[in-house]
């Protein structure tokens, strides 16, 4: 039977757990088992053990968020799971820095990675968290900074008296016997949009993470909506009021990567900017990252490529010309087929390819069984050569299309 999250906790905070902890290195799956048994023939005991090789599993599995930071902090796994990346965080913290912002409150904190990263802009920090447990290790976490106070409490009932900013991060889950179960409703978040919108009544400067998939007609019109995509994977959509409100922005599509940081921006309403003309499948196409499509800046982005869209309401865009663009993932257009699985089926077997990857969109067809039908039979049936081809699966006003395409 899995342990509570304080079971797992309660038996590190101990000078033994602590140093116990502090003196295992990263943690390796293939040597649990040995790890564990030279533990326990050490004298500790299997709780300890138990919590000390799950903590050291969750810190190597948190590099992947905070980086060195992950291994001097305390983590739960939901935590961890609901936890924002460090670089983002910091993002998130100088919105605050750069408007002046001089105490923020963290309200449902979490594992405290927002309040670390605004405590290391010299913000006070009232980091407020309902869940025991995980206000423990946000103690933990805020240790190195003076200026950060955690609070055991709920986000709705806290004193805001002599605090210029908010920050939140809504619990968007709920929890049962059978696990964990996601809300889509802003108002049955905990705490309810309702009330960040109150708060942001008042003047404050008010900042709120919601999900990605946050439908348009939900965001408040008095805010910024600034989507986040983090190595392709869209991450958030930020809620930004008064003095952390850009002005002239009414939304973003902001994207980290390997090669830094690059943003678009518009400041018309989600019904307004600019619309992009629709012409053939040709050239190159253009798959635009996630954070641009929830964000409404398809045509933006389709207009900056000099390009146009494949369907006016399929997020593809073709132009003549490869362009450098962050924005989305450029591939050459080799061929455009009707989709029909029999004559698809025949040019895999026609073309030896072995590999086949299928992207897709405005389409009901699965991919994963698309995939199998197409490379039934196995290789003795093709031409050798074994090769790699990409497919898109779209629509075109009523036909559906297949489009061969190589990366760029």
């Amino acid at each position: 039977m899995a342990q509570a999250p304080q079971d797992q906790i309660a038996p590190l905070l101990t000078s033994e757990g602590w140093d116990l902890l502090a003196s295992l290195g990263p943690y390796r799956e293939d040597t649990s088992f040995e790890l564990n048994s030279t533990l326990r023939k050490a004298g500790h005991s299997p709780a300890l053990v138990s919590a000390v090789l799950t903590q050291s599993r969750l810190r190597t599995k948190a590099e992947l968020k905070f980086g060195e930071f992950a291994r001097s902090m305390l983590f739960t796994q939901a935590g961890l799971e609901q936890a924002t990346r460090l670089n983002v965080a910091a993002r998130h913290a100088e919105r605050f820095a750069q408007a002046g912002i001089s105490h923020v409150a963290d309200l449902g904190c979490g594992l405290a990675a927002d309040s670390l990263a605004l405590a290391s802009m010299d913000i006070t920090v009232t980091a407020v968290e309902m869940d025991e447990t995980t206000a423990a290790c946000a103690t933990v976490n805020l240790i190195p900074f003076p200026n950060a106070t955690v609070v055991h409490s709920d986000a709705m009932s806290v004193p805001l008296d002599g605090i210029d900013g908010v920050w939140l991060d809504p619990a968007r889950r709920v929890t049962s016997t059978s696990g964990t179960k996601r809300i889509w409703d802003p108002e049955a978040f905990s705490p309810p949009l309702s009330f960040v919108e109150s708060l942001a009544a008042s003047g404050r400067a008010v900042g709120v993470k919601m999900g990605p998939g946050m439908p348009h007609e939900s965001v408040p019109a008095d805010c910024e909506a600034q989507w986040v995509s983090v190595g392709g994977d869209v991450t958030e959509v930020t809620l930004w009021f008064n003095a952390v409100r850009r002005p002239g922005i009414r939304r973003a599509a902001l994207l980290l990567g390997p090669q830094g940081a690059a943003e678009i921006t518009s400041a018309e309403d989600f019904d307004g900017g600019p619309a992009a003309p629709v012409g053939a499948a040709e050239g190159y196409l253009y798959e635009p990252d996630g954070a641009v499509i929830r964000a409404g800046l398809v045509a933006d982005v389709a207009l900056q490529l000099g390009g146009h869209l494949v369907d006016e309401h399929i997020a593809y865009i073709c132009a003549p010309e490869l362009v450098d663009t962050p924005y989305a993932r450029a591939y050459r257009v080799l061929d455009v087929m009707p989709y029909n699985v029999k004559a698809l089926k025949a040019w895999v077997k026609d073309n030896g390819i072995g590999v086949l990857d299928i992207k897709k969109r405005g389409t009901s067809v699965t991919p994963e069984e698309l995939r199998k039908q197409l490379l039934a039979g196995g290789k003795a049936g093709r031409k050798a050569g074994n090769k790699t081809a990409t497919l898109v699966l779209t629509r075109i006003g009523e036909d559906r299309v297949a489009i061969v395409v190589e990366p760029v």
